[in-house]
């Protein structure tokens, strides 16, 4: 999991926006309406960068359509350190 961290968050160029959604997300579930507005973004780049969140098992989403809530999956939260160490390097 901690390498699809690293990748995911680093190693495209749409990492800066998923550590932000991520970040969102642990503090409360979300659809991507509510993180489009929260983060000031697009909702269809909300849309694509939690499709690939999903892909790489790095969030879950409560099913399909408009409302879908997403939170970040149980092995996201245990290897929640690794994404500290990922938010560290990226500020530096």
């Amino acid at each position: 999991m901690e390498g699809v961290l690293w990748y995911v968050l680093t190693g495209t160029r749409g990492g800066a926006n998923r550590i932000r959604i991520l970040r969102e997300l642990s503090a409360r579930p979300q659809n991507a309406n509510r993180l489009a507005e929260e983060l000031q973004l697009d909702y269809k780049t909300v849309r694509h960068h939690l499709d690939v969140l999903v892909k790489n098992g790095v969030v879950e989403n409560g099913g399909d359509g408009y409302g879908t809530v997403y939170i970040p999956s149980g092995r996201t939260r245990q290897h929640w350190d690794t994404i500290e160490q990922i938010i560290a390097q990226v500020s530096e």
